[in-house]
This record gives C-alpha cells, structure tokens and sequence, in this order.
C-alpha cells in the first residue's frame, strides 16, 4: 500500500514538468525578441546578451504599418464583438435560466450543441452568406460571424452564474414595481460581474488570437489583424527572423494586459454556478 510520503514527490515532479513544457515557447520568443536575427539562428537557447530592441522598433516603424494597422483592426474587431456577446449572452442566459419551458431547454441544447462544431468546417456557408449579405470582406462581417459563433459559449456561463443567484431579489424588484427589462439591467446584470469577467477574458483571447475567419472573411487585400500580420510578415525567403519574433510579442503584451484587467473576478466567474444547477 503507497504510504502519503510516498507519494508526495510525484504532485510537484508533474507540475515542474507540465510548467517547463508550456514555458518554453514564452521563453524562446522572450529571449529572441531582444535578439538581433543572427543571434537567433545562431544561438535560439541562449539569453540575449546583450540585449538589443533592434527588432521591435524594426517592427513599429515599418513602412507599410504592418502591425499599427493589424493592432487598430485587431482592437475594433475584439472590443466591438465581446461587448456584444456579453450583453446578448447574459439577457439570453437569464431567461433560458430562470424560465421553465420545454422551449427554453430545447434552445439551451441547441445552443450547447453548437460548441461542439468547429469553425472550419462552417467557414464556407458563413462565407456565403456574408457574401450575400454584402459583408464579406468587411469589419462588421467579421464580427457578425464571431458573435453568431460564440454566443453559446457566453449563454453557458451566465446560465450557471445567474442560477446561484437568489430569484428572491427579483421577486422583490417586481413587487416594487420594476419591470422585467429594468429588474435585469439594476439588479441581476450588476451580480453577473464576476461571470461577465470570465466571458470577456475567455472569448477576448479567443477572438483576439483567431487566425482562420480574419484571413478569410477580411481578404488578403482589404485588412489585416496582428495573428493574420504575423503570417504576412513570413514570406517565402523570409530570414529575419527577429522581426517575427518582436510582432509576436507585441500582438501578446495588449491581450495579456487585457487579462490582468479582468483576471480577480475569472476563477469567481467560472466557478460561480458549480453548486447550482
């Protein structure tokens, strides 16, 4: 029989392990964003002595704004999408949360169902239908795709958040005389904060890091994000491999201080309707 002692070494043997193997790749584009390109070929392990902000500024002051015009795209297209995915998702899990009709079920499932399909294989009928809409190749587009597609992800959330939310403060607004759409937006929306924290965190990185939908629906002629300016900045004989290395760490410094935003309320907000169903 294997004794506590035993045993106690494996638990932080794993997590040293699991921690090295997800590390590395932050590592590498850390050490070679401060690295002239010959280094990096060079020497890709080793630290950058000395260090050198060659490449980013090669990067922030290229003459066709490669990045500036990705950020700018990247900004509107992420903003604009998870404010609308936090309000449609959180009135929508609200209702499918507190209303107790076959029809609220059936669309619940429906809605789960459809985080189970990937977006590569919708692309073409998304495609097809911006196209005859007369959004294809257009900002809006693409943010009328990224809402349509993770919506059901933001329902799930609220759903079970707004369960481990006592109905009786509801109960007590409308005795009061407020309405459902008023009860909503001054006594249930405000509770979801730590749920909405989680929404925007998840689906703002999601959106943010989307390489596939930005490169298809917005063209190779009519704009560009940071992921799709990365692949832009990698042609066929590309060698500067430093230039690479500083676009994707400046695509990574806005979203990762977005995280840091939000991150107090994300554990809260996944966690938050576990004990409710």
């Amino acid at each position: 029989m294997r004794t506590p002692r035993a045993t106690s070494w494996f638990r932080p043997v794993a997590a040293t392990f699991v921690t090295a193997v997800f590390f590395l790749p932050l590592y590498l584009v850390l050490v070679n964003v401060f690295k002239r390109g010959q280094d990096i070929t060079a020497h890709p392990v080793s630290p950058p002595v000395p260090p050198t902000l060659a490449s980013i500024h090669q990067v922030l002051s290229r003459p066709d704004r490669l990045f500036w015009y990705g950020l700018i795209n990247s900004v509107e297209v992420t903003a604009i999408s998870i404010t609308i995915l936090t309000v449609v998702s959180a009135m929508l899990g609200h209702y499918l949360a507190r209303s107790h009709s076959r029809w609220a079920k059936a669309t619940l499932a429906v809605l789960l169902c459809g985080l189970m399909i990937p977006p590569p294989v919708i692309l073409e009928p998304v495609t097809e239908v911006l196209r005859s809409l007369g959004l294809m190749t257009t900002i809006p587009g693409l943010v009328l795709v990224d809402v349509g597609y993770y919506v059901p992800f933001g329902v799930f959330v609220f759903t079970g958040f707004v369960k481990s939310i006592p109905i009786e403060l509801e109960e007590a607004a409308a005795l009061d005389g407020s309405g459902r759409f008023r009860t909503f937006w001054k006594v249930v929306f405000p509770l979801l904060r730590p749920a909405s924290a989680s929404v925007l965190i998840f689906l703002g990185v999601w959106i943010w890091n989307d390489f596939l939908n930005p490169l298809i629906i917005l063209g190779p002629a009519n704009g560009t994000t940071v992921t799709v300016g990365i692949y832009r900045a990698i042609g066929e004989h590309q060698s500067d491999f430093g230039a690479v290395f500083a676009l994707m760490f400046l695509a990574t410094v806005p979203i990762l201080l977005f995280y840091l935003a939000f991150q107090k309320h994300f554990v809260k907000g996944l966690t938050g309707g576990a004990t409710k169903g």
